[in-house]
């Protein structure tokens, strides 16, 4: 999807899919923010171009849990792309297409997949809870990105170049639980190693009272 096509039908479907998605994400409890969008060099206090989903807003740190009232009045006026803070509640790990689908191969035979993101520039997104401690190994390869506090992900149905953000498992499939953080790069490890199937005893991967409802 690029700028130039997105015209004001467009515009008006979209805001009113994120605009629901971001109330009703709120209203579970997560810190969705409102991004920029394509076509809207305004959109930003900066002034600056769209190039992909960024904060809207300089001070986005400090709109974080923002009341779903409050979200929704961000959402009325215009198509915002969906963003959500990492760091607080949630955290995300970000891979390329191939890591993606071995760890996701992995996680499906545990019984309890994690929420994935897909986006349509070839990058995966594995939602966890939120953690300070990241296995070096993921950390240091060049193919994976942690995204924890100060950073943000973007989530469907957010436009992007080309296309638009999906999910691949949605949350509400699993009772909106996030799994444990260690048990998911426990499996991004495993995936790494080339493993292609999870092993007999593998534990479920939730964390205990885990949930974002």
């Amino acid at each position: 999807m690029l700028d130039t096509e997105w015209s004001d039908s467009w515009r008006g479907a979209f805001r009113i899919e994120l605009r629901a998605e971001a109330i009703g994400l709120a209203w579970r409890g997560w810190p969705v923010l409102p991004g920029t969008y394509p076509g809207a060099a305004d959109s930003t206090e900066s002034g600056s171009a769209w190039t992909e989903p960024v904060p809207a807003h300089e001070d986005w740190r400090q709109r974080i849990g923002a009341h779903p009232q409050q979200v929704a009045a961000w959402w009325t006026g215009r198509p915002y792309s969906l963003l959500v803070a990492t760091g607080t509640m949630i955290d995300a790990i970000e891979v390329d297409d191939s890591l993606g689908r071995r760890a996701a191969t992995l996680l499906r035979a545990t019984g309890h997949p994690a929420p994935i993101v897909a986006m349509p520039n070839g990058r995966w997104l594995f939602l966890t809870t939120s953690t300070d401690n990241v296995p070096s190994m993921l950390t240091a390869n060049e193919d994976v990105r942690y995204h924890g506090e100060g950073s943000y992900v973007p989530l469907p149905p957010t436009p992007f170049q080309h296309g638009v953000v999906h999910w691949r498992v949605k949350p509400e499939i699993w009772g909106w639980r996030l799994p444990a953080a260690e048990a998911v790069h426990d499996v991004l490890e495993r995936a790494l190693h080339g493993e292609s199937a999870a092993p007999a005893s593998a534990q479920p991967v939730f964390a205990a009272g885990s949930s974002a409802v």
